[in-house]
């Protein structure tokens, strides 16, 4: 691999996603802070339906006919979550609040993780590029970009002014670690019990964050979120069960 990196093969192939995915990760813990967990799990997976869209747009992957439809329940899926922000704020200027700072990030963080999605996927299947590498390149490009934006945004102020570590307890490494062991886990379980099973485990993640919402935060649901949820699920399992197969393959 040393023998075959270059720094413009790098640029080409790993800079764009990674700028994306990191305006895409800010975008999603923006999110974080002004909906409820299972609102913001459930409206990350519409990434799925533009995933999709650029799969077909940019590689030519189709989508076979149960696909599609499961795309469609999980737009209507995103559609009652959105009006569940509406149902559970009396106050219009909190629903504005938390649409605009909670709803659209979330949504346009599906949109750019659709996007560099398939970016990495041209790059590893068209340009024959090795993941460890475009995994390694990208991480470096995202923590240059992060690093960069500390100086325009609050944080950054609060960083410089307060440390790094402010505020942060022996819990605040729960969340950290086990989203860096959940990306390597997620790949492995893609990489060895294949994308059926990896729709399942997205699955669990949902019906547990459910489960942990009403324990730890003592927040109930509403009943356009308990009506959603059964729509993501049945979407998640039918998209990753039912794959495009093309008609030369089938015969």
């Amino acid at each position: 691999m040393k023998q075959e990196w270059s720094f413009m093969d790098a640029m080409r192939g790993s800079a764009l996603p990674a700028i994306i995915y990191a305006v895409q990760n800010s975008l999603v813990q923006v999110s974080y802070r002004n909906l409820d967990s299972l609102t913001a799990t459930m409206l990350n997976q519409t990434k799925l339906a533009f995933t999709a869209f650029f799969m077909f747009l940019i590689l030519g992957q189709r989508q076979s006919r149960q696909q599609i439809g499961a795309l469609m329940l999980l737009l209507v899926a995103a559609t009652l979550l959105s009006l569940s922000q509406k149902s559970s704020k009396s106050n219009a200027v909190v629903y504005e609040h938390s649409f605009i700072l909670g709803v659209i990030p979330v949504l346009v963080a599906s949109v750019l993780s659709g996007l560099a999605s398939t970016l990495c996927q041209w790059a590893v299947q068209v340009k024959r590029r090795s993941s460890y590498l475009m995994t390694v390149e990208m991480s470096g490009i995202g923590s240059l970009c992060l690093f960069i934006s500390l100086s325009q945004s609050p944080d950054g102020d609060a960083i410089r002014k307060k440390g790094f570590f402010f505020g942060w307890t022996p819990l605040t490494m729960l969340p950290v670690v086990t989203n860096a062991l959940g990306g390597i886990l997620v790949g492995l379980v893609t990489m060895y019990a294949g994308g059926v099973k990896k729709g399942f485990v997205i699955v669990s993640a949902l019906l547990v964050t459910a489960l942990l919402q009403v324990i730890v935060d003592g927040v109930m649901p509403s009943w356009l979120v308990f009506a959603a949820l059964p729509l993501v699920v049945t979407s998640t399992i039918i998209h990753q069960k039912y794959p495009y197969v093309s008609k030369k393959k089938a015969e």
